[in-house]
């Protein structure tokens, strides 16, 4: 008879069934005594009537893996046994009960309920106050994965190629409660990416920020703790953004993780180092610490303190999804001396970003709003230029108009404009609103841009394109456009084709006519507004 029981309930990697069989040989199974040891299992054989010489065979198999693992939170730690070698503290007080569970929805009763169950009946204490519930990891389409179907991902294989931080920081931010996690390749290999980014990051720091300054500064830049409100305050405007930002992220992700939103409070690191800190903060340094870009001295010192700062702030908040990336970088950056209580010098063992609930991160909102219309601005002058296709290395004129502290502000950083707008440095000014200057900005002949109330920007066309060159290429867009629609517009007037092609093809064929259509409308609109 072939047995289809797992091979692993064959080997005693479990609870042995104390049950002894009473024959000669064991084969005779009619006849067995319940007990906790042979001993016990002997005096009761001889209870009933059995010689002291009757063999007792004790039960090969053994109990459900579900029941030995069920006894896993307290056996683990010492139980039954509540002293430790003499010591005051065994580790089955110091360790039981614990505090959270962490585990699939599938084995909520196979294993969850039996810990619960035990754990309240041999200790008199539940092992666990708190049960997370995470997803299935499946295949990429959702589907479960299947040797058969030939699905199945081998973590190991995918360690190799991307990397162990990539799939761990993939599966935890994929967690959403109640729903499962497919497991696709591309986004592993963005958060690969990410990983990449923030080495990056830390080289752009390391290599370029603090190269030429002595130990003693370096040593200094280390952190000790949360920046307070009186260094924010004296800090300029893209520092004060960037810091009170950061201090933001730091209560919205502890606050994430004390309630389990696991994957939003990732998602957030995420977003906040790639689209803030290495996409704005890091390219402004540049004009701090380059004196090409005007920067050096006091303003270079500055960057450097913010910038090792922000960057050892987001690995520690980081570290508890990508472990090894942030554990090797963070001992790069200048780091302040090992405390007295800490095993090692580890970012595992150094303070979370907030230890104190109570007393809130410096932040100032005021400039958070200056510079978030700062931002916008940028952002405009890129997608004008984007729009009207200005070569990537060319430097354009504009004339900024806004009044009050966003003038002040936007004067301020007007280094900062011209480098990540790509504008040119001589032929960029701010004017006050409703000045002479701002009158004959918008009377000329200018591409006009709205930030927002009390901000715009003039990008004078010259500037922007050549008339002659771009109403050529427009022509000739023009012209092939007009052929491509003549082309399919004869071919969808066709009975054959229209009453032959299956309906998603002919659908197909009506949407690409519509699209191009719609490109032909714009490109007559541009050759107008520039006649």
């Amino acid at each position: 008879m072939i047995d289809y029981r797992c091979i692993s309930r064959q080997l005693w990697w479990g609870h042995r069934i104390p049950v002894w069989y009473v024959g000669a040989d064991g084969n005779e199974k009619d006849e067995y005594i319940v007990a906790r040891n042979e001993e016990e299992a002997r005096l009761k054989a001889t209870e009933a009537g059995h010689s002291e010489d009757t063999p007792l065979i004790q039960e090969d198999d053994v109990l459900d893996t579900w029941f030995s693992s069920g006894l896993w939170p307290f056996a683990t730690v010492g139980w039954p046994q509540t002293e430790n070698d003499g010591n005051d503290m065994s580790d089955l007080s110091r360790f039981y009960p614990g505090t959270c569970l962490e585990t699939g929805y599938d084995i909520l009763f196979f294993w969850v309920a039996r810990m619960v169950m035990l754990g309240i009946e041999l200790t008199g204490v539940s092992p666990f106050q708190v049960i997370y519930l995470h997803g299935l990891v499946r295949a990429a389409d959702n589907t479960k994965m299947s040797k058969t179907k030939g699905n199945v991902v081998d973590p190991l294989d995918t360690v190799a190629e991307y990397g162990a931080d990539s799939l761990r920081y993939s599966l935890v931010t994929g967690v959403t409660p109640g729903q499962d996690i497919p497991l696709n390749m591309d986004k592993i290999a963005a958060n690969k990416a990410f990983a990449n980014k923030l080495w990056n990051c830390c080289k752009f720091v390391t290599e370029n920020a603090l190269s030429g300054i002595d130990d003693n500064e370096k040593a200094s830049l280390g952190v000790t703790g949360p920046l307070d409100e009186d260094e924010l305050s004296s800090l300029a405007l893209p520092e004060r953004y960037i810091i009170s930002k950061c201090h933001e992220l730091v209560e919205s992700v502890t606050s994430d993780i004390e309630k389990y939103q696991l994957g939003a409070a990732g998602s957030k690191i995420y977003e906040f180092l790639w689209d803030q800190y290495a996409d704005w903060y890091i390219e402004i340094s540049k004009t701090r610490l380059y004196e090409g870009f005007g920067g050096g001295g006091d303003d270079a010192k500055t960057a450097r303190r913010v910038l090792v700062y922000i960057l050892d702030t987001s690995m520690r908040l980081l570290h508890p999804y990508m472990p090894y990336v942030t554990e090797q970088l963070w001992h790069h950056l200048p780091r302040a001396p090992k405390a007295d209580d800490m095993a090692a010098h580890s970012l595992m063992l150094a303070d979370w970003p907030q230890m104190d609930d109570s007393t809130p991160l410096a932040r100032d909102e005021d400039a958070v709003a200056t510079f978030e219309c700062f931002q916008a601005l940028t952002r405009s002058i890129r997608n004008a230029r984007a729009e009207y296709n200005v070569e990537q290395g060319k430097k354009i004129s504009a004339t900024v108009v806004a009044s009050g502290h966003l003038k002040e502000a936007i004067e301020t950083e007007v280094k900062s404009l011209v480098m990540l707008a790509k504008l040119d440095p001589d032929q960029t000014v701010v004017v006050e609103a409703g000045s002479d200057e701002a009158k004959a900005a918008a009377a000329g002949d200018s591409v006009q841009l709205v930030v927002q109330d009390g901000v715009e920007a003039y990008l004078p066309l010259s500037g922007l394109v050549d008339a002659e060159k771009e109403k050529q290429r427009l022509e000739k867009q023009s012209s092939k456009l007009t052929k491509e629609i003549e082309k399919l517009a004869g071919r969808l007037k066709s009975k054959g084709f229209v009453d032959k092609a299956p309906p998603a093809v002919v659908d197909k064929a009506r949407a690409e006519l519509a699209e191009l259509e719609d490109q032909a409308s714009k490109v007559e609109s541009s050759l107008a507004a520039l006649k």
